[in-house]
């Protein structure tokens, strides 16, 4: 009986656990499932050999408020900006043919990183429910500092803010609930 409960206990915690964790997909497949389900995507553009991305994968998207935000509002991407993925979009074939499989460390910039204007890693990239691209956000941010920009994008407020001074008003106004 006890071993039943232990089971019955761990399970729940690793359904817990599951829960809270970021439902990663290709590009093609947020393109596709799009396509059935309108919905927006957001794009995690890393490489394997960037310290800050690893530090946004293990402090941000490991929190469970951000977690559960993208997974409810957008359809989550793992792109490995110098990787060899193959991705069609918008009626264009993207690839990296100057990608080298033996090379450790920094690889061939992919053309689709090119595509959404990624200078620097990571950047976090955001598109419509249409697969129109919106903006990128550049750099390590905390679950606090990226709370802001995720649902700026979720709820469509960034139609209302066109200026400067408009983003500065909202962003004084915003109001944040995610912690650490």
């Amino acid at each position: 009986m006890k071993k039943l409960l232990f089971f019955a206990v761990l399970f729940l915690c690793v359904s817990a656990l599951k829960a809270q964790e970021i439902q990663w997909m290709s590009m093609n497949e947020a393109l596709a499932a799009q396509k059935e389900k309108p919905k927006k995507i957001f794009v995690d553009a890393y490489t394997d050999w960037c310290g800050p991305c690893k530090m946004l994968d293990k402090n941000t998207f490991s929190n469970k408020h951000v977690a559960a935000y993208i997974n409810k509002h957008f359809y989550a991407v793992k792109f490995n900006a110098e990787g060899d993925e193959v991705i069609y979009f918008k009626d264009k074939v993207f690839k990296n043919p100057g990608y080298d499989p033996e090379k450790k460390g920094r690889n061939a910039v992919h053309q689709f990183t090119q595509a959404m204007g990624v200078s620097a890693y990571p950047t976090m990239v955001f598109f419509d429910e249409n697969g129109g691209f919106l903006s990128p956000v550049k750099g390590y941010l905390t679950p606090e500092k990226l709370e802001i920009f995720l649902k700026i994008f979720a709820t469509d407020d960034y139609k209302n803010v066109k200026t400067e001074d408009e983003w500065k008003k909202y962003q004084e106004e915003f109001e944040g609930t995610f912690s650490s």
